[in-house]
């Protein structure tokens, strides 16, 4: 019955753990994103201009 518990204390603590770094990310601002690399792509490059060979 006391090994429960143990694996009951350490399993809550590393959940605790993992919560508190993810609220650290959130608050530092890991996760914030205003143009982020997938809606690059839907906006077109400056055209370049091209030069006709002969």
């Amino acid at each position: 019955m006391s090994v429960i518990i143990i694996l009951l204390i350490a399993s809550i603590t590393v959940a605790a753990l993992f919560l508190i770094a993810f609220l650290w990310s959130v608050k530092s601002g890991q996760f914030e994103d205003d143009f982020s690399p997938s809606s690059r792509i839907l906006f077109d490059d400056k055209p370049t201009t091209k030069t006709k060979t002969k």
